[in-house]
């Protein structure tokens, strides 16, 4: 009686032999590293590897590894002196074809590397770095669908000439025309634009009222958001930041994590920068339709610009800062759209003067009686104005900025433009010394929590309680494994879900356990109680951890951060703990005390 088929035992041997393996890269500890990524993203090879070594070996380093990681060149050092050196190197030698980053690398033998297996990740409060909280300005992408909507129109109603007037108030163009009898055809027009429009009368019978539906608004609320966490991974990537993180939360915000960055100063101006700009025709004659003045900078003259964008920062596909003719320059490339239209407008207008409009929009809080109000500002101010000298198609340069706006500026083309301004909503910065503290502290408490716990169930329940304390440090081992596995960040939280699950753990051992010694209490023979102790208490134990397990799901699913990185642990901690205290103490237990007579148990 009370005895496993040796293929079970077998099965729960190569489980816990398996947790180890997984668990194991978490005994090495880190070491200073660089990281190397190709700038479009493609995966290096052994030859490009080599290539990169040649030049820090050239510097006179001597990285203590190098390795290809997921298509990425990854250098560790045994000193940071060392790895800034080579970091240095690397940007100058690659930096404009390359992604190069600081950061800190697992020290793994090659045998362990090879089975591709990784530590867990920890998160932003245990490694340090900066957490952001940024608000994405939804009115400021409704606003821009609507604008590219009146310029859309105009231009095909122009190019059927119709006559016209297209007028924009908040979220409804008004196309006004000259004529009724041209109604039906505006209408067909502006319906071969965008078929989902909505399109009613005016009320004087010769106009159009032409609206976003409901499901257009919130098609490009989203829009605004997945283009705004492209760009901003695409600008951290420019600045090097290994490992970030960058996510939706809630409907209008994003998260952005970067660890081991502990200056944010530059960073958060890159990051929330709207910075972006468009070229114009001067208006020579100030009678175009749309004309309007833009200031110039400090000495440049303001200008009659036409409404018309001849190309605009979502259109340059590249950006690179450097001088021409001894002042800062941005040499740009567009893409095919914007290079089509940048041929055409100066095939046709060579000669004339073309202006580069330098556009920024900030929040700025504003307190009257005690509440704060936000106000956008957006400064749009010509930068340069040139004589289109000759006919040129996606490929030229704009000058008028000093060489750090040029830099930033370039970095922010390249990265692409924001669907919608974002504003600096909640800022931390954490420390390495405090990220260290929180790391040992968290150790601390899971340490003394499992004294406890192996000192209680021990005296309490003598052998029995042995058993439940070699299944409880399997718990933890496979906890560790499965967190490593699927590389869920490990979060101060979570070490906090660790340390309550290491409670919990022996909650289904002491259900059974005194279930046992009822069954010895009244008359059962060990054999028999031991069976009824593991078959009786079942259900209790699925009952509390079900309903714990569904509590952890539900803080996950609508938890933010903190939250749920406390959920991830104590929910990995319920489905190990339920293995380990039923299926592995179990199995210990038919192996020393199953298949022989008994006259007492030490429980």
């Amino acid at each position: 009686m009370n005895k496993y088929p040796a293929w079970l035992n077998t099965l729960v041997l190569l489980v816990l032999l398996t947790g180890l393996l997984l668990a194991l890269p978490n005994i090495y500890g880190t070491v200073p590293a660089v990281q190397v990524a190709d700038a479009d993203g493609a995966s290096y090879t052994e030859e490009r590897l080599e290539s990169f070594l040649r030049t820090i070996e050239n510097s006179d380093i001597s990285p203590e590894a190098a390795y290809l990681k997921d298509g990425r060149a990854v250098f560790r050092f045994e000193s940071i002196e060392e790895q800034r050196q080579a970091e240095s190197r690397l940007r100058e030698r690659y930096g404009r074809e390359a992604s190069i980053a600081i950061t800190q690398a697992p020290k793994l033998p090659d045998w362990v590397r090879n089975l591709g297996l990784d530590p867990m990740s920890l998160g932003l409060d245990l490694r340090g770095g900066v957490y952001v909280l940024l608000e994405v300005d939804m009115d400021t992408a409704i606003d821009s669908r609507m604008t590219s909507y009146q310029q859309g129109f105009d231009e095909r109603l122009r190019d059927a000439r119709i006559r016209h007037r297209v007028d924009l108030n908040e979220l409804t163009i008004t196309v006004r025309l000259t004529s009724a009898d041209d109604l039906e055809a505006a209408r067909a027009i502006i319906r071969d634009a965008d078929a989902d429009v909505l399109i009613a009368d005016g009320t004087d019978g010769k106009s159009l009222q032409v609206r976003m539906t409901e499901a257009q608004i919130k098609a490009r609320q989203d829009f605004a958001i997945e283009q705004n966490i492209t760009t901003l991974r695409n600008r951290v990537n420019e600045l090097g930041v290994a490992e970030p993180l960058v996510q939706r939360q809630g409907t209008d915000r994003i998260v952005v994590q970067l660890p081991g960055v502990q200056d944010p100063t530059r960073l958060n101006e890159i990051i929330t920068a709207t910075a972006t700009i468009e070229f114009r025709l001067v208006d020579l004659t100030g009678d175009q339709p749309g004309t309007r003045e833009y200031r110039g900078r400090p000495g440049i003259q303001s200008q009659k610009l036409r409404r018309d964008v001849i190309a605009s920062g979502d259109q340059i596909v590249n950006a690179e800062a450097g001088f021409s003719e001894g002042q800062p320059a941005v040499f740009i490339n567009l893409d095919s759209a914007g290079g089509e239209r940048m041929l055409a407008t100066t095939r046709d207008n060579v000669g004339k003067p073309m202006s580069t409009v330098f556009i920024e929009t900030k929040r700025e809080a504003v307190t009257r009686n005690g509440v704060t109000e936000y106000r956008r500002i957006k400064t749009e101010e010509i930068i340069n104005t040139a004589t289109i000298r000759g006919v040129f198609k996606d490929r030229f340069q704009t000058t008028g900025l000093n060489p750090t706006e040029a830099r930033d500026l370039a970095l922010l083309l390249r990265a692409g433009a924001l669907a919608a301004p974002v504003y600096k909503v909640d800022e931390r910065t954490i420390g390495p010394n405090l990220g260290q503290d929180n790391i040992d502290r968290g150790f601390r408490a899971v340490q003394i929590g499992f004294l406890a716990v192996i000192v209680f169930m021990a005296v309490y329940y003598r052998w029995f309680g042995m058993i439940a304390n070699i299944a409880l440090l399997s718990n933890l081992v496979f906890i560790v494994a499965l967190l490593s596995l699927l590389q869920a960040s490990l979060t101060l939280p979570g070490i906090a879900g660790i340390v309550l699950t290491v409670g919990m753990a022996v909650d289904a051992n002491v259900l059974i356990f005194e279930r046992i010694r009822e069954e010895l209490a009244a008359g059962s023979s060990p054999q028999v109680a031991i069976s009824s102790g593991y078959e009786k208490a079942l259900s209790s134990i699925a009952d509390a951890n079900i309903t714990t397990l569904i509590a952890a799901v539900v803080l996950f699913a609508f938890g933010t951060g903190p939250i749920k990185g406390f959920a991830v642990t104590l929910s990995l901690g319920i489905v190990t703990s339920m293995f380990t205290a039923i299926v592995g103490t179990r199995s210990i237990v038919n192996l020393v005390f199953g298949g022989r007579k008994l006259k007492s148990i030490p429980v």
